[in-house]
């Protein structure tokens, strides 16, 4: 009987595990596989096993996949443990794991002489000797426009923050709290002000949550990165799972705005532990304290529903603020219709009349009352005399019968949620 035990890896054995890789190295070769990503790797879940002699890791091998095709990404031995089979047993003990997911094929690429190299000949697997290993490292900024764009990922154009009209208490509110430390990080640690890692951003839907999220990453030049519920839903290994990795990828980047729209969806309330939205919202309540350790990251989540989210993500430690982003006002109704009528053209128009009878309509809604009576100005024009170069007059009605036909996106319900949440949940 071996006097060791082989286990899957467990979170707390990472330290041990890097101090025997780092131990371990016999040969002046680096690596094919960096231990930086194979830290990450173990970080999105990657299959994994330990050799354990008492309480202490004396061996570890660690793998990614690919659909029918694994790679054996490390595999370590402490010295005093080596020649006695462990190598072996690291492997099979991964192989079998492997089997269980549907691997077919595994693959290592080692340095002549490292670590493991008897072990995989003892295992049955072959040597190739006539392949190439081709290597190119990309530049930082190369390497992080490839991960940026297989994450659809981008830095929005400039100019968001100054385009956003009306709302002017919530964009002043949403600059002190986030923009202005971040903008000025020198600043703020000089008042022990640590810039804010992560915040929600409240209110019924359409009331511009994604607009401002924009904003906030134009206004820094800082790349931004949508995530929606179904496109975690979408990972072949399940949501749990997909989180772990996006987070593993965002975690390479220097600066970075991650935003999450609808996060209710994925950071429900927990209620009973069999189900897969309790084991989501706990993997989401473990990523969050990690990703807030960057400097220079900013996870912002949106949700039309402060009250139906876990309890643990409103505690003070995981998100610095919520706050409320409601249905404008009358100041911001008219900031906003002038944008959408423009301001050369609203001389001729009762702004008054459209103030008022857009009661509890959002921005968009707004945007697309404007739109229709554009439209309706347009087609005037061209019934009218489609070879004038003058501008027939807008006129107030044709944005009166706009509002009367637009369906609105709030409802009573909607206003009242938000006041609720209002009351019980912002944190500004």
């Amino acid at each position: 009987m071996t006097p060791w035990r082989v286990r899957d890896l467990e979170e707390g054995d990472l330290d041990q595990v890097v101090r025997i890789w780092e131990e371990s190295r016999d040969t002046a070769e680096d690596p094919a596989v960096t231990l930086a990503e194979v830290v990450g790797a173990l970080r999105v879940g990657a299959p994994a096993v330990v050799a354990m002699v008492g309480d202490r890791v004396v061996g570890a091998a660690v793998s990614s996949t690919a659909q029918e095709r694994a790679w054996v990404l490390r595999l370590a031995i402490a010295r005093q443990w080596r020649h006695h089979g462990m190598g072996s047993a690291l492997l099979a003990a991964l192989e079998d794991g492997l089997g269980r997911t549907g691997v077919r094929r595994i693959g290592a690429l080692l340095p002549a002489g490292e670590v493991g190299e008897q072990a995989f000949r003892n295992s049955g697997y072959s040597f190739r000797p006539g392949l190439g290993y081709f290597e190119k490292l990309l530049s930082a900024d190369s390497a992080e426009a490839t991960l940026l764009d297989q994450l659809g990922g981008a830095v929005p154009e400039e100019g968001l923050w100054d385009r956003i009209a009306g709302m002017a208490a919530e964009k002043a509110l949403i600059e002190r709290r986030l923009v202005l430390p971040l903008e000025n990080p020198g600043v703020a640690e000089r008042y022990h002000l640590v810039p804010p890692r992560a915040v929600v951003l409240f209110g019924p839907p359409g009331t511009g949550k994604t607009t401002f999220a924009k904003a906030v990453a134009s206004r820094l030049a800082w790349p931004f990165i949508e995530v929606l519920p179904y496109q975690l839903a979408e990972d072949a290994h399940g949501v749990a799972d997909g989180l772990r990795r996006l987070f593993a990828r965002v975690e390479h980047l220097e600066q970075v705005v991650l935003f999450f729209d609808e996060a209710e969806e994925i950071a429900s309330e927990r209620q009973d532990p069999s189900t897969l939205a309790h084991r989501v919202t706990n993997e989401l309540l473990k990523l969050i304290p990690q990703f807030r350790r960057g400097e220079r990251r900013l996870l912002i989540c949106a949700t039309n529903a402060v009250r139906s989210l876990d309890p643990a993500f409103l505690r003070p430690g995981r998100f610095d603020f919520l706050i409320p982003v409601g249905p404008p006002d009358p100041a911001a109704r008219r900031a906003i219709w002038v944008r959408y009528i423009g301001p050369d053209r609203v001389a001729d128009i009762d702004l008054d009349a459209l103030v008022e009878a857009s009661d509890r309509f959002t921005p968009a809604d707004i945007e697309y009352a404007a739109q229709a009576a554009a439209q309706t100005a347009f087609e005037r024009h061209l019934a009218t005399d489609p070879r004038a170069t003058a501008d027939l007059t807008h006129r107030t009605e044709d944005y009166l019968q706009a509002v009367a036909r637009t369906r609105t996106t709030l409802t009573t319900e909607d206003i009242r949620a938000f006041d609720h949440d209002l009351r019980s949940a912002a944190r500004v």
